[in-house]
């Protein structure tokens, strides 16, 4: 019994690993050639990158209700702002609208629940785990000078975060998680998902516009042709460490989660 228990752990982490992985893995890719394509940098594309992705899939992982809450607002408000505005939508008022919409539907969320600020506390987790993770790889990236792809770079990526998030996340939530204000704790999470899922909406139905010229089509273009490979390499690469930080005593099943 024991055994079939051990292994139903491993399956049960190696699946929730994955679809985390392919989650932040097609975000990150999204993201960074996004920010390339607006003129950042290379390696401060990869920092913004990690940290946006990093802190949406740790609220996902760790408060699913007040992500998902998060992404609800963020849907609802692109697309009633693609029924106001048009094709045309600008990243700015997109990511305005849809975060403070997910800010009123987390505050409505702490009014009529007990939650507490462990969702921030989490996200903040996942904020400091973006930050290391990006900053090694950039190093990594600059003293390897080969080209690296998509694939290799979000399985890279996502081990990066995965494992400091859970060598870092018990110690950390506990520290900040007093003094942390209950109140606004659901509400900014949600606000930030929102924006995240508001942006990621603008990457697809705004940047496609008609209107844009034939050098911006390009850029989209190569964006969206390198999400799938994201996907796929933050899949593997969720799924790989998942089961290594398993098999070394974190345990999925012993995880709190909001």
């Amino acid at each position: 019994m024991q055994l079939k228990e051990r292994l139903t752990a491993i399956v049960t982490t190696l699946f929730v690993w994955s679809l985390a992985g392919a989650l932040f893995g097609g975000l990150f890719i999204g993201l960074y050639e996004v920010l390339q394509v607006l003129a950042l940098g290379p390696w401060q594309a990869v920092v913004v990158a990690a940290l946006a992705a990093a802190m949406t899939t740790s609220a996902f992982y760790s408060a699913m209700p007040v992500a998902l809450l998060g992404a609800m607002a963020g849907v609802v408000a692109s697309i009633g702002y693609l029924i106001i505005g048009g094709p045309r939508l600008e990243l700015g008022i997109l990511a305005a609208v849809a975060a403070g919409l997910g800010l009123l539907g987390g505050a409505f969320f702490t009014w009529t629940s007990a939650a507490g600020a462990r969702p921030l506390a989490e996200t903040l987790t996942g904020l400091l785990s973006g930050l290391g993770a990006g900053i090694i790889l950039v190093a990594v990236l600059t003293v390897y000078a080969q080209p690296v792809g998509a694939f290799v770079m979000a399985a890279g990526i996502v081990a990066l975060v995965g494992s400091l998030f859970q060598l870092n996340e018990h110690w950390f939530v506990q520290h900040v998680h007093g003094w942390l204000p209950d109140a606004i704790a659901a509400p900014l999470v949600a606000a930030l998902v929102a924006a995240v899922v508001g942006a990621s909406i603008w990457m697809v139905a705004g940047t496609t516009a008609a209107a844009l010229d034939i050098e911006t089509k390009t850029a989209v273009d190569r964006v969206l042709a390198e999400v799938p490979s994201g996907f796929l390499g933050g899949l593997l690469g969720g799924a790989v460490t998942g089961v290594v930080l398993e098999l070394l005593g974190f345990r999925l099943e012993e995880h709190e989660s909001v």
